[in-house]
């Protein structure tokens, strides 16, 4: 597969994208000092964006990712959550390979 100037050039903008969000939230947030309730809704941040991710998987009738999102659940109990997303996507592979 060969990498053409007009995918390149998305990628290196979609990085750009998604860098710069970071960096400007960076720049303006440095700095200032939060209350405890506010330093807590930013430690739950990453888990809003996992769970609008992985909601839709509630309505599908597909095997494996229902599959997916059991291993999902039972990990995020006891583990943390690179554990949980490895072992859903693990999950997944692993059912649609072998049905």
């Amino acid at each position: 597969m060969e990498l053409t100037l007009p995918q390149l050039l998305t990628i290196l903008g979609m990085a750009a994208a998604t860098y710069s969000t970071r960096i400007i939230a960076y720049l303006l947030l440095r700095g200032r000092d939060f209350s405890p309730d506010v330093k807590k809704l930013f430690e739950l941040v990453p888990c809003c964006v996992m769970v609008s991710v992985v909601a839709p998987s509630f309505m599908t009738t597909s095997i494996p990712d229902l599959g997916g999102l059991a291993a999902a659940l039972l990990v995020a109990a006891r583990k943390n959550l690179l554990m949980s997303v490895a072992s859903a996507v693990g999950v997944d592979a692993l059912l649609t390979h072998l049905l």
